[in-house]
């Protein structure tokens, strides 16, 4: 398989392998509304055969970070579809990463509202609201009763996004954001049907992602996850209870015809990754880097083995608006600078270089 090679991906053809990664940059505003400079950054990377979205809130209690990006207003509609149009305008494709943070945020940041997760059990740690760092708080313990209106705020988020222009939705399921929360054992203490066994874990997640695709399409459709990562205190550290959870999620998902599934995961040849893949059965994109950056002999390596079909790439993609043409010529890239990823401004955001010659 080439990197460089087109692939199908539930009802989207892209024309290369490479997807750029859901990337937290923080332009959008105390309001959540993308202005022309979000435009204009993803606009310059529509050559990536897809783009992801940075995470957006579907509902203002499920905002995790200061200036994020929502989908929930009509201005936050107007906002997006200036983004989409031009990416399309460029012959490119993106589609939405529809996120809840569940635990992971603080009233500061949500405007005073309710912080809610599967269980009462704070994350260890601190989070930076509009009022500065503050202690993640306890979460409001979701009642078996409330889920299905968590379920109705993906739902009416994916929507949106579609009608913002958007080719599709990847619902976040990884790095210990709401639905996320749901799969660790470490963050779900239920003891309902939502909690205890890997099964039960899972089922939030899949019920969720099975609203979803039937009101928006299957095929458009994506979940991304990252089983193991153990990170914002989503642990999973026990690796038979990680395997069985995630076969029962993939195994949940299988009949569902799902653009795909995006796995974030350091061992894409190992047994979980391959396991979950083919209990999955359908498009499976992987990301091999988080702590650590995906080079382009990463990215071969997944094509030429076949690991996954197509790779997502993070920082590259950040600091290269032209990667795909840098990666295929062998040309050299352009270094991130880690210190405007989440500042204001077109500095470390929309000033990177292309390659002049």
């Amino acid at each position: 398989m080439n990197l460089f090679s087109p692939v199908t991906l539930g009802d989207l053809q892209l024309a290369n392998r490479l997807v750029m990664a859901p990337l937290t940059r923080s332009r959008s505003g105390r309001d959540g509304v993308p202005g022309a400079d979000v435009a204009e950054y993803y606009r310059q990377r529509a050559s990536m055969g897809m783009l992801v979205s940075e995470g957006t809130y579907p509902s203002f209690a499920g905002q995790a970070f200061v200036r994020q990006p929502g989908l929930v207003t009509a201005d936050h509609i107007a906002g997006w579809k200036r983004v989409t149009d031009a990416v399309h305008a460029e012959g490119g494709l993106i589609i939405a990463q529809v996120m809840h943070s569940g635990r992971v945020t603080h009233p500061g940041t949500t405007g005073g509202r309710t912080v809610v997760g599967p269980s009462a059990i704070a994350i260890d740690g601190v989070t930076r609201t509009y009022d500065g760092k503050q202690p993640f708080p306890v979460p409001h313990a979701l009642t078996t009763a409330e889920l299905p209106s968590i379920i109705g705020e993906f739902v009416q988020g994916s929507r949106n996004a579609m009608e913002a222009g958007f080719d599709g939705v990847e619902l976040h399921g990884a790095n210990g954001y709401l639905l996320h929360e749901f799969l660790a054992p470490s963050s779900n203490h239920r003891s309902d049907a939502y909690g205890g066994t890997p099964g039960n874990r899972a089922r939030f997640v899949v019920e969720t992602v099975t609203a979803v695709a039937a009101a928006i399409g299957a095929a458009r459709t994506w979940l991304r996850v990252s089983p193991g990562h153990n990170v914002q205190g989503a642990l999973e550290t026990d690796p038979a209870d990680t395997l069985a959870t995630y076969l029962a999620l993939a195994e949940g998902l299988a009949p569902l015809g799902l653009g795909g599934l995006s796995i974030l995961h350091h061992d894409p040849a190992g047994a979980l990754v391959q396991e979950v893949r083919a209990a999955f059965g359908g498009p499976f994109l992987v990301n091999t880097g988080f702590g650590t950056i995906t080079t382009l002999a990463d990215a071969q390596a997944v094509a030429s083995n076949g690991w996954g079909d197509a790779v997502v790439v993070g920082r590259p993609a950040l600091a290269n608006p032209d990667l795909v043409r840098r990666w295929s010529e062998g040309l050299p890239l352009n270094e991130a600078d880690h210190t405007t990823f989440y500042s204001e401004g077109p500095a470390g955001y929309t000033d990177y270089p292309f390659w002049e010659n």
